[in-house]
């Protein structure tokens, strides 16, 4: 996850930034091949972390709670590409956020191959 996160960090500036139809879309799949390598084990990953009790809800619980504490995101993000213009802003909140999961994620516990039921 940290690997395909720092991925999308190196490819900010190809995905935000280029001027060419070609290299949007290549740096809109380079992005989008490593924001998936990242986020695609997370389902795994949090059903692995959820007591037997709650593991059927918590992933999910987590993945709405997630909505909606990043829900103004979006207006923060608007309000800063009036000033800034809307390729730095998006670049500085996706470089950011892509900060802040890898700290989360070199920090957070890990439990690979956990035995349900148990």
């Amino acid at each position: 996850m940290i690997f395909a996160l720092a991925g999308a960090i190196l490819a900010i500036p190809l995905w935000a930034f280029s001027g060419p139809m070609g290299l949007v879309v290549l740096g809109a799949f380079i992005m989008q091949f490593m924001v998936q390598g990242s986020w695609g084990v997370v389902p795994a990953h949090l059903t692995e972390l959820s007591p037997d009790s709650v593991r059927g809800f918590l992933p999910g619980f987590g993945y709405q709670m997630g909505v909606l504490l990043s829900s103004p995101v979006n207006y923060a993000e608007a309000a800063v590409a009036r000033h800034i213009g809307y390729a730095a802003t998006m670049s500085m909140m996706a470089a950011a956020f892509f900060v802040m999961s890898i700290v989360a994620t070199a920090l957070g516990p890990e439990r690979r191959a956990a035995r349900f039921g148990e």
